[in-house]
């Protein structure tokens, strides 16, 4: 079977999404808080002179809210972000692996939540870069997860959508562990449907077995399931799965089962049945790379929007979660060292310059996989000013507590071959991935050093 070539990627093609996200958030209909419609603020103060600018990427869950309840020092912190107008001192994106809902939605919700406004372009939810892979946007997609699923689909590009429900209207005799939604009586015919091209993971679902059995058949029988299944169909139909998370934090004392557990299971059940292992076209959201490069870009936008004119040197990246947000930011740090290095060693052919002391910091990292990458470039394109390096804050109010672990400041100690990994399976076990740049208690705490490092007042 042949297989749809990777995605393309790039940083015109990552600029040119962003935009038409913002340009879909703006002609949407209107909602309680339309921020399109707003009069205009009042010009933004410049940023500090003699000073390197800076962005902030914030995680939700675990840093800024326990379930619907925020966490108390989130809201001082961001009174302090804002200055006497309301507008943000530097860039701010959130950057989270939910994906049950809209731009829209999420961004109003923070907004109630921390008592400033948030606007739609501000929010990264772990499907947003799908708007990249534009080769699947024109193909039928069957789409598994809670919420607007089809909605969001719609939004972020594709054109022919197929729901877990509609499946099962289709095939009233595939979804049979739960007795009472079995067919009574007669058996009812299937309807049938075009078959399925590819398979889109948004999130964890709300009926587990029932989504596993449904996907198991599309990938068993090659996108229809009026054939039976074959384990000859391998490789299967492209599978994009967003959000990794094996746990996440609610209100709950302990940790909660996240996608990354759903996927988990999928990926046994495939295993079990057909002896293969699972594959995926692409994983997105944090831990890869091409999360945190579209992340990025709105952190550019963001700075524009302030009126600075110097490129953001350094971004700091704050979560709970040192198997999704610690290790992506550490990751996407390793990126940027990458990036700096091809460039450097362009400049030196260019100009006769050397590279060295660069290719020696770089010379010993292992190359990137193409599931840590996750669709962005592998040869680190040095058309754009990047970044020189992203930061990463982990937080004691979440998934990480030091009563329950305490990450060992030698990273040559980190772990031991007993270590559980809570990552991916097609990520590698890197012990310094997971070791932050710092540890503090809480996002007011991460954030009042961020700005005593960089020398910026906030107060």
């Amino acid at each position: 079977m042949q297989r749809i070539s990777p995605v393309r990627s790039g940083w015109q093609l990552l600029k040119s999404c962003c935009e038409g996200a913002a340009k879909q958030v703006n002609t949407s209909t209107p909602t309680s808080r339309n921020y399109s419609h707003l009069p205009p603020p009042p010009p933004p103060p410049p940023a500090p002179q003699g000073h390197k600018s800076f962005g902030l990427l914030f995680d939700i869950d675990g840093v800024l809210v326990r379930g619907r309840t925020p966490i108390p020092e989130a809201k001082q912190c961001f009174r302090n972000l804002v200055d006497g107008n309301g507008r943000y001192k530097v860039p701010v994106v959130f950057v989270t692996n939910a994906g049950n809902c809209m731009r829209q939605t999420k961004a109003e919700h923070l907004s109630h939540l921390l008592d400033v406004e948030v606007s739609p372009d501000q929010v990264m939810l772990s499907h947003s870069p799908l708007r990249m892979f534009t080769q699947f946007h024109k193909k039928r997609v069957l789409v598994s997860g809670q919420g607007p699923v089809e909605e969001v689909a719609h939004n972020l590009g594709f054109q022919d959508v197929v729901t877990i429900d509609m499946l099962r209207e289709a095939y009233p005799l595939l979804d049979v562990v739960d007795h009472n939604r079995r067919p009574k009586d007669s058996i009812p015919p299937s309807k049938g449907l075009r078959p399925i091209d590819a398979v889109i993971l948004f999130g964890e679902p709300i009926r587990w077995e029932t989504n596993l059995q449904l996907i198991v058949d599309i990938l068993l029988t090659n996108g229809n399931p009026d054939n039976s299944w074959s384990s000859m169909q391998y490789p299967h139909i492209p599978v994009l799965a967003c959000n990794m998370d094996l746990l996440w934090m609610a209100e709950a004392k302990n940790p909660r089962f996240g996608h990354g557990m759903f996927l988990v299971y999928l990926e046994s059940l495939y295993k079990k049945v057909t002896g293969y292992d699972l594959k995926y076209e692409a994983l997105i959201g944090k831990p890869s790379v091409v999360t945190y490069n579209y992340a990025e870009l709105l952190v550019r936008q963001q700075a524009e929007r302030l009126g600075w004119t110097t490129p953001v040197k350094r971004l700091y990246a704050i979560g709970d979660n040192p198997m999704a947000d610690i290790y992506g930011a550490n990751l996407y740090n390793r990126y940027l060292q990458a990036s700096r290095h091809t460039k450097a060693q362009m400049q030196a052919k260019s100009g006769g310059g050397g590279a060295d002391s660069l290719a020696e910091t770089v010379a010993d990292v292992p190359k990137m996989t193409s599931a840590e990458l996750g669709g962005a470039s592998s040869t680190y394109g040095a058309e754009e000013d990047l970044p020189e390096g992203c930061s990463s804050i982990l937080v004691c109010t979440g998934v990480y507590s030091r009563d329950q672990q305490e990450l060992p400041t030698d990273t040559t100690q980190t772990v031991t071959k007993q270590r559980i990994f809570h990552g991916h399976r097609d990520f590698r076990f890197d012990p310094s991935l997971t070791q932050p740049s710092v540890i503090v208690q809480d996002v007011k705490e991460a954030v009042e050093l961020v700005f005593e490092q960089e020398g910026w007042p906030l107060h």
